[in-house]
């Protein structure tokens, strides 16, 4: 029986290499290399331009600008957008879909190196979820000139720090009194191209206009207490903090904020973590300075010296 010419695996695939696997392109490396799923879905851009909440006299910058949709979308609402792209590739056709957007500026940079502007700004974008921690770091290096970054994260990244599964992370509750964390949505899967294995979250970050926390003992002391209660010394939070504060504060603190003494560090909301902070700060800033540990008391003085330098 003579061989069917049009059979489907009677000729190889253009880009096959021996074994019958498909061989990558340059493009294909490219877009695994920086995580590359570009959102395509015009209903999903228009919900992240909404949460980012642009106004005309902002000043945005971009987090990878990818094939340009989110970037179009943005350019009329700002004063002037500022697009990072690491990928060589995409630069040509960016340039031309946007070359009669006068307020948009393409950068051929990879965004983790490139300085926080010198003024006032906010962030937005479709971030490579393996790359989003640094993205985030980045944000927050960047307050107080750093307004808020809107960020469409892997979902399960966004729910975990803005509280969404009922627990907290240790990110999101030391920055808390400057920075407000807020999820604002589901994006789902078959809005990017590729398709990626999970859904995508919009995370919010807003610098507060007024930080709440403003006596520079205050600020130590919460920040010493966060860091202290994340270690997960004892099983609980009350265990790990009982290493510097009494029984006595701790009990005191624990009533007001509500809190039992079995309380799992993670299930401590940023509110009761400033209650905490309020009620032990009196102790730390030496009204009942027998009931501190001088462990303590070392590392505020430290934390307030080096906040006036």
């Amino acid at each position: 029986m003579a061989r069917n010419r049009h059979h489907p695996h009677a000729h190889p695939h253009p880009h096959a290499q021996r074994g019958g696997e498909p061989r990558r392109t340059e493009r294909d490396r490219a877009r695994r290399a920086y995580g590359q799923n570009f959102l395509v879905d015009p209903d999903a851009v228009a919900r992240v331009v909404r949460a980012a909440r642009p106004g005309p006299g902002d000043l945005l910058v971009e987090v990878g600008a990818g094939k340009g949709a989110l970037t179009q979308a943005l350019a009329p609402r700002c004063r002037e957008l500022i697009s990072y792209e690491i990928d060589r590739h995409l630069i040509p056709a960016l340039r031309e879909r946007l070359a009669r957007g006068p307020r948009v500026r393409i950068v051929h940079q990879d965004f983790l190196e490139a300085a926080p502007p010198r003024e006032p700004f906010a962030l937005v974008g479709n971030v490579p979820y393996a790359r989003t921690a640094e993205i985030v770091a980045w944000a927050l290096r960047a307050v107080p000139r750093l307004t808020s970054a809107t960020l469409l994260t892997q979902v399960e990244y966004a729910r975990k720090r803005t509280g969404d599964y009922g627990r907290w992370s240790l990110l999101t509750v030391r920055s808390w009194p400057e920075v407000e964390w807020r999820l604002c949505g589901r994006v789902a899967r078959s809005a990017f191209r590729p398709v990626p294995a999970v859904d995508g979250g919009i995370l919010r970050l807003t610098r507060r206009p007024r930080p709440l926390l403003t006596a520079p003992v205050a600020r130590s002391v919460y920040a010493d207490l966060v860091e202290l209660g994340f270690t997960g010394v004892g099983g609980s939070l009350y265990a790990s903090l009982r290493r510097a504060c009494p029984a006595r504060a701790l009990d005191r603190a624990f009533r007001a904020a509500g809190l039992e003494r079995d309380v799992v560090v993670a299930y401590v909301t940023p509110e009761q973590w400033l209650i905490l902070a309020q009620e032990l700060t009196e102790v730390a800033a030496g009204t009942r300075s027998s009931a501190v540990s001088k462990e303590l008391m070392v590392r505020v003085k430290s934390r307030v010296d080096n906040s006036n330098l």
